[in-house]
């Protein structure tokens, strides 16, 4: 793959490689993330782009399967309430994408139907009233999930965890009131290839 060619001109680098066989993984081996990969994942993060440089995020690890197990339960039952009130049609899309049904049953019957079962969780957070937040996590994001293919492991980008900030349980994360969660991820060595899905290529309009 390292010197396939995209065009006449281009090839493709080890930094495209990864940034193409990434893929948002949902199934883990029972095996635990060293803590050195954890930080150098992290640190991937640290190196995004912030708007004026504030670098506000901070990020929250879970490691234990129980923890992080507790958690999901935790979070299914606040989105389950939410869906309620939005309707049964909303209930089953969230649930669908939720759960990606293909593996819906693994994944309820494992006990983990938010986070998978994988080995290592991050919340991040970030000031209540900072507006460029979100798009600043984003990017951090984008980075800890291709650091993490580059260095043998898989992720997967969980929007639910947002709401991790609603249970009873959330004062375990010691998270001040001033800031709040805007996003979580999961990490560890994945044990499925999906395939990448089509792209959708009619989306650029060149206008001078």
């Amino acid at each position: 793959m390292k010197n396939e060619t995209i065009s006449e001109s281009i090839k493709i680098n080890d930094t495209l490689k990864i940034i193409y066989d990434r893929r948002a993984i949902r199934k883990y081996k029972d095996k635990p993330v060293e803590i050195e990969l954890i930080e150098r994942i992290i640190d991937a993060g640290r190196m995004a782009p912030s708007a004026m440089n504030r670098q506000s995020w901070k990020f929250h690890v879970l490691t234990n399967t129980e923890t992080i197990k507790a958690f999901s339960k935790e979070i299914v039952s606040i989105a389950a309430k939410k869906f309620i009130k939005t309707g049964l049609r909303q209930i089953i899309k969230s649930i669908t994408s939720m759960f990606h049904f293909s593996a819906a049953f693994d994944v309820l019957k494992s006990g983990d139907p938010v986070f998978y079962c994988a080995p290592v969780v991050i919340f991040i957070s970030a000031p209540v009233d900072n507006e460029w937040a979100e798009l600043d996590i984003g990017m951090c994001s984008q980075n800890m999930m291709l650091a993490a293919k580059s260095i043998g492991l898989d992720s997967c980008p969980i929007g639910f965890g947002k709401f991790i900030q609603q249970t009873k349980i959330f004062s375990r994360l010691k998270i001040p009131e001033t800031e709040q969660v805007y996003f979580s991820i999961i990490l560890g060595y994945g044990d499925e290839n999906p395939e990448m899905h089509k792209r959708i290529r009619e989306n650029v309009f060149y206008i001078d």
